[in-house]
């Protein structure tokens, strides 16, 4: 896919100081902005490099590697993959999706950290338990989940996706107990155990005063409305959604390749910065074949409103590991995974490639990109500036 034309940092740089005077933004949102705007620019600093062969000579700034900027996600994505290839077992593996209805959306926006990590805690605890019951699995599985707060139009939609092995141990850790292949857990099941526990940890952190109530949900903060607005909840059907079946270990990666390590709007999307608006490609998924590709304006500062209120509170992991994937065990458990599917030799864990992960940036060549002979070797570091201070020289 070619580099677009337009960039949030560009969207950042021009509507920003506009936006930020009219508001009071919360110290991440303006770290965040800040990061963006910056990001492999002079203000981060960088270094100089030159052919070895001939006379091309380049600028490299630093990125900013903050987990909201679009620019910066390729760079981790490829070494979260990186380690995750020798954690794959040569089973199916499945997708499931966990939502929480709107209703509790509105409570998550003005609660992220206590809100997500209910998310995080019940859904993973329900599939857990539902995969132990000998009605249907009868085993201790191992998984991931990746938080996503965001739908493609940018509105706040909180949602974990989880992948899952198709297989666990059993209770006594001396057999592999395989799942069907097209089918793991009940989603019917899923979705009533995980309304009652969320339900449940929602009125605990309520019971202890963990839940901030503002706006259009401010009247919730008296217990007999909280309780209202809960009730009908308890009776809806909340969606869990279980996708197709990956198939094997290369198709996992494949697929997580593209999004794992997703923000809330890649530049790629950004079709159009002009007259103080902003245009993007969006999918509709509630729309059927081709009708589901739409494009959105917005004016730019409604852009960025929406944007900035998917920025994770300080120190949330947005990507978590459970059962026989938690970091505490993954090393020693996966071992045994792979011993009693007799799959010691697999593809599951192909050879490295490339230079080493904690080789130093000067051990790693790169070819010029001018006469492809020579190599880039680095001649200056660029250091970091503040402003006022100029930038420094870029040689």
């Amino acid at each position: 896919m070619g580099r677009s034309a337009f960039e949030l940092a560009g969207i950042f740089r021009q509507h920003g100081e506009s936006y930020r005077r009219t508001r009071k933004l919360p110290l991440q949102q303006l770290r965040v902005m800040r990061a963006v705007e910056v990001c492999r620019t002079s203000a981060l600093g960088g270094h100089a490099e030159k052919c070895s062969q001939c006379d091309y000579k380049r600028i490299s700034y630093n990125s900013c590697r903050n987990r909201h900027c679009p620019k910066c996600q390729n760079t981790q994505r490829a070494k979260w993959l990186e380690d995750r290839k020798a954690e794959l077992l040569p089973v199916t593996y499945f997708h499931l999706v966990f939502t929480i209805p709107e209703e509790l959306a509105r409570i998550a926006f003005h609660n992220k950290e206590v809100v997500y990590g209910i998310l995080f805690r019940t859904a993973s605890e329900t599939l857990l338990t539902i995969a132990r019951d000998p009605k249907h699995l009868g085993a201790g599985i191992g998984f991931f989940g990746i938080l996503h707060t965001w739908g493609q139009n940018l509105l706040h939609h909180p949602h974990v996706h989880f992948v899952v092995p198709g297989g666990g141990l059993s209770a006594d850790y001396e057999r592999w107990v395989p799942g069907k292949p097209r089918f793991l857990l009940p989603v019917r099941v899923l979705s009533e155990l995980f309304r009652r526990l969320f339900l449940g940890a929602l009125r605990d952190a309520f019971a202890q005063r963990k839940l901030q109530f503002f706006g259009e949900i401010a009247a919730l903060k008296d217990r007999t409305a909280f309780a209202e607005y809960l009730e009908p909840l308890s009776k809806m059907k909340w969606v869990v959604y279980a996708k197709k079946p990956f198939g094997g270990s290369e198709r996992v990666l494949e697929y997580l390749g593209r999004y794992t390590h997703r923000v809330a709007l890649s530049n790629h999307r950004i079709l159009d910065v002009s007259n103080g608006k902003v245009t993007f490609r969006w999918k509709d998924y509630r729309a059927k074949g081709s009708q589901k590709s739409r494009v959105m304006t917005l004016a730019a500062d409604e852009f960025i409103r929406r944007f900035l209120i998917h920025t994770l509170p300080p120190g949330f992991q947005r990507i978590r590991y459970f059962g026989f994937l938690t970091n505490r065990f993954r090393r020693e458990k996966l071992e045994l995974c792979r011993s009693l599917l007799a799959a010691a030799d697999t593809t599951a864990n192909p050879p490295q490639s490339g230079p080493p992960r904690d080789a130093p940036p000067d051990q790693t060549f790169r070819r010029c990109p001018k006469c492809h002979t020579g190599v880039l070797i680095r001649i200056a570091i660029l250091p970091a500036y503040l402003w006022p201070h100029p930038p420094p020289d870029p040689l």
